[in-house]
């Protein structure tokens, strides 16, 4: 799930009493892997794992979040579970932190908590129109796709012929494959069946991909680019004055770069072969990296009702590298589009007003997991970092805090001495609040009832797509 990231409102919670650690996983951007990753129970033998899970379902974001089509990436499944059965670690799901239960009360039961519930808001675009019927998320997009049942309802009208996506990281180019696919492909992954219908019925025939810099600045992996390129049923469609000079520079990129930036320079600039040009011919789908555009308009339909179209400032750039800044000019253009779909980034949220937060940079405040003025308290993932890297960003992030955290054990920084009742006074008080916690065991159930359903229309598993369904296997 390169470059997610997130993306929910679950949390995941990772606390620690003498021998517990507790967590609540935020399917929603708490990515699950922080989660996971963070609690490695077999690291000390002195210590158990709690975690906490606002949804009745483990994993997180790579449940949520990993594209359908890379079920690859979802194998590091197969490392949490293993996790979750250790016998020092305990899955409690249904349990939604902040709400349920509070911190403080996590803080009085466990020696230390660490929070890991990852991005689960959207970034703002700020400009006229972003309200507009026909404007989505991304994140609530790949939400809609992947089965999280905040965002089923969603049902995104596809019946135009060019969408615009904004941003152009992983997910962004994600989004694109999956509006693109040809079904065949789409039959075969773990997708909603409601997406897939929909995705069958789609008209979008054109996905443009828009970023605010150069080529030499996209912020996608070359994996991700060359699945783009060899998409069945697509041509590529780059306007070459975007790759000015690029070719000159190349030479002196870092080498991860410069293989991207010679395969966009292959896309752009290189004549076809006569098999390509073949291709070319016969496809009628397309998409484009757009580059030196920054959105300053969604544009209304003339009933004022929906999108219509997207007015983009053209920039130019001041500085170079990494570094290099997008200033706008005086330059605008105009995308027909019926489709807009915001991939320019995720932000943490406050769970909890107990918690030190930032409001600015939408992280809680740390050095090197160490919440800043709460000691016992930690954190790991894009709430530690902002939404930044991929799934082995995150769980290198999440092992750098359990470091932490067993430092100030060793150290005696971090007070283990007193007895601690863990989940038995948090299960208490769930009880007492009249919440049923899903237990890993309870979700084997529903994993169970998925795989089966899959398996009876040629899928790796057909996912429940409400709470309800859920915790009714999950009970039953």
């Amino acid at each position: 799930m390169a470059g997610y990231k997130r993306l929910f409102n679950r949390v995941t919670l990772w606390t620690w009493r003498r021998s517990r650690w507790i967590s609540r996983n935020d399917a929603s951007a708490a990515f699950g892997e922080a989660a996971f990753s963070s609690c490695r129970p077999k690291a000390r033998q002195d210590v158990e794992v709690d975690i906490y899970e606002r949804l009745p379902v483990p994993f997180g974001l790579v449940r949520f979040g990993v594209a359908p089509d890379h079920p690859e990436v979802k194998n590091v499944i197969n490392t949490f579970t293993q996790t979750a059965k250790h016998a020092r670690c305990s899955f409690y799901g249904n349990v939604n932190i902040g709400k349920d239960v509070s911190i403080q009360e996590l803080q009085q039961a466990y020696h230390a908590v660490i929070l890991s519930y990852g991005a689960e808001g959207n970034r703002s675009m700020g400009i006229p129109g972003e309200d507009l019927a026909g404007v989505y998320s991304a994140k609530d997009f790949v939400g809609w796709y992947n089965g999280l049942p905040s965002c089923r309802e969603l049902s995104p009208d596809l019946s135009c012929e060019t969408a615009v996506v904004l941003g152009q990281g992983n997910v962004a180019l994600d989004v694109a494959r999956i509006l693109l696919s040809p079904a065949d492909i789409l039959k075969k992954t773990d997708i909603t069946q409601p997406a897939l219908e929909a995705l069958m019925e789609s008209q979008v025939r054109r996905v443009l991909i828009v970023g605010r810099r150069g080529p030499m600045q996209v912020a996608c992996t070359i994996k991700e680019l060359r699945e783009m390129v060899n998409l069945p049923g697509t041509r590529p469609e780059m306007l070459p004055a975007d790759f000015d000079g690029v070719r000159e520079a190349v030479q002196d990129l870092p080498r991860p770069r410069k293989r991207l930036t010679e395969l966009m320079l292959k896309v752009a600039l290189q004549l076809p072969a006569e098999k390509e040009q073949e291709r070319g011919n016969v496809t009628s789908r397309s998409w484009g990296l757009r580059f030196f555009r920054s959105p300053v308009q969604v544009l209304p339909s003339p009933d004022g009702t929906r999108t219509a179209g997207i007015r983009l400032a053209v920039n130019k750039l001041e500085g170079s590298g990494e570094a290099a800044r997008a200033v706008l000019t005086n330059e605008v253009e105009d995308v027909t589009c019926g489709l807009v779909i915001s991939s320019i980034g995720y932000k943490s949220l406050l769970i909890d007003p107990s918690v030190p937060f930032d409001s600015h940079r939408a992280i809680v405040p740390n050095q090197m997991g160490r919440v800043q003025q709460a000691a016992g308290l930690y954190c790991s993932g894009w709430l530690k970092t902002g939404p930044t890297g991929v799934i082995a960003t995150t769980m290198n992030n999440s092992f750098d805090t359990a470091r932490s955290l067993m430092e100030d054990m060793d150290s005696g920084k971090l007070d283990v001495s007193a007895a601690k009742s863990g989940a038995q006074n948090i299960r208490y008080l769930l009880e007492k609040r009249e919440v049923k916690p899903v237990t890993f065991s309870d979700w084997e159930k529903i994993d169970s009832v998925e795989t089966r359903r899959g398996e009876s229309t040629g899928k790796p598993r057909e996912k429940l797509l409400t709470v309800e369904e859920m915790l009714q296997v999950a009970w039953t």
